[in-house]
């Protein structure tokens, strides 16, 4: 089984189903493996202090591991997010882009379990990782 949507489709999938937050992500790369998701960060995803705040980091790790299952499994639109950890290990550099990495450790029939690491635009460590499960819908029995 290879990639079922690729970058366009993907983007055109969030803009379409998604669009109060299809300009804030940028989808960099796609494979059978995960993706590579870019936050582009502006004022809105800023904290007190000018740093990209927690909930911004949430959600670049929420939409990176939404957007690779779609790249695996096709447009299945009701995936949900079952459990999420976020571990923030370090300030992210002031007002540059974040960048995910997105791995699928295990795509089941039911679960879908990914890791992401977390990297500010211009710093080698990362500053968070999360690990996400997502509930996959069951498919309808044709009628």
């Amino acid at each position: 089984m290879g990639i079922l949507m690729d970058k366009d489709a993907l983007d055109a999938f969030l803009r379409r189903e998604f669009p109060q937050i299809g300009d804030d992500f940028s989808i960099e790369d796609v494979t059978l493996e995960g993706a590579r998701v870019r936050l582009n960060v502006s004022d809105k995803h800023l904290r007190p202090g000018g740093t990209v705040s927690g909930p911004s980091m949430f959600a670049l790790a929420d939409v990176s591991v939404y957007l690779a299952i779609l790249a695996r499994l096709g447009p299945v639109g009701l995936a949900v997010t079952t459990s999420c950890a976020i571990d923030f290990l370090r300030k992210p550099a002031s007002g540059r882009d974040l960048v995910a990495s997105t791995r699928l450790l295990k795509v089941g029939r039911v679960l879908v379990v990914g890791d992401v690491l977390i990297h500010s635009e211009g710093m080698e460590e990362p500053v968070a990782r999360a690990s996400l499960t997502y509930s996959i819908p069951p498919e309808k029995p044709d009628s």
